[in-house]
């Protein structure tokens, strides 16, 4: 690895660390688009972020994985000189993509979608579901995950708590005190 590659490994460990209206700016300065009210939790874009188009209010949590490019060309370039393959992800708005997914070229994720953790997405996907798996596949439309959520026992108000607040609420509710 040459030193530039090294000083741009580093440059997004520490841009990972910023805070999230930091990252959007970066992200932004590449060349991506990013709607507003979204949070990126992840510094794992392609080489290519001018590929991607991301929503309004739009959560990418951690260790995520948005990728434009197909690497897989290179058992070809005997054939085909100098190939390179790429392709757009579009990811619309009021998404929710977990932990550990990876987008792949050629990609496009509907309104009001929830990606679960660990799936892997190459393709269409349309507005109102509920997605996860390798590969990924809807599972459900979004009204039956948002039935499921207003009937769990565990759904506690805490969103807005300070901090203490909140683990004294969770802790109350599981008969930790």
């Amino acid at each position: 690895m040459n030193f530039r590659a090294i000083l741009y490994r580093l440059h997004i460990k520490l841009l990972e660390k910023s805070s999230n209206n930091t990252k959007i700016k970066y992200l932004r300065k590449q060349g991506m688009k990013i709607g507003e009210n979204c949070l990126i939790g992840t510094m794992n874009f392609s080489t290519e972020p001018y590929l991607i188009e991301i929503g309004e209010h739009v959560a990418i949590a951690d260790d995520t994985e948005i990728v434009t490019h197909d690497g897989g060309v290179w058992c070809f370039r005997d054939e085909i000189k100098n190939a390179d393959l790429f392709g757009k992800v579009k990811i619309g708005n009021n998404v929710f993509i977990g932990n550990n997914c990876t987008i792949l070229p050629n990609t496009t994720i509907g309104d009001n979608c929830i990606i679960g953790s660990g799936s892997v997405l190459r393709g269409k996907f349309p507005e109102n579901s509920v997605i996860v798996g390798n590969p990924a596949k809807v599972i459900m439309d979004i009204k039956v995950q948002r039935f499921l959520y207003k009937q769990n026992p565990d759904l506690l108000q805490t969103k807005g708590l300070k901090r203490k607040e909140k683990t004294n609420t969770i802790k109350k509710h599981f008969g930790l005190e």
